[in-house]
């Protein structure tokens, strides 16, 4: 049974950082792109970044540019979300989810998720 959990998530002040983690139980893990996706309560899912199988060509939505950073490390199995500069806005449930190869900002082209971590940026 594959597996995505993914930690890291907590509370921080505006202007803070955290490291989001996924580790995923897919084999072989090289062969998948993973993405990051978030909801906020009352708002639709929406695509945060992604990185392809190679770890060549990452991708991030707007409202996170410049200040995240998503990596992976295939010998341990686990993507990364590096969050900086944090905003009250990206206060929501982030979930990995994995696709074969190439990344995709649309939701329903992935095929296993993760069950979340809460991230709540204060002001």
């Amino acid at each position: 049974q594959v597996q995505l959990v993914e930690s890291g998530g907590g509370l921080v002040q505006a202007g803070g950082s955290l490291r989001l983690a996924c580790a995923a139980s897919l084999r072989p893990f090289s062969n998948f792109a993973m993405g990051w996706f978030r909801q906020a309560p009352g708002k639709d899912r929406e695509f945060v970044a992604g990185i392809d199988w190679s770890g060549r060509t990452p991708d991030s939505a707007d409202s996170v540019k410049g200040r995240s950073t998503i990596s992976r490390d295939n010998a341990k199995n686990t993507v990364y979300l590096q969050m900086n500069n944090l905003k009250p806005e990206d206060t929501a449930v982030y979930r990995c989810a994995a696709r074969l190869y190439s990344v995709s900002r649309n939701q329903f082209n992935y095929v296993y998720w993760g069950q979340g971590t809460q991230v709540t940026v204060s002001s």
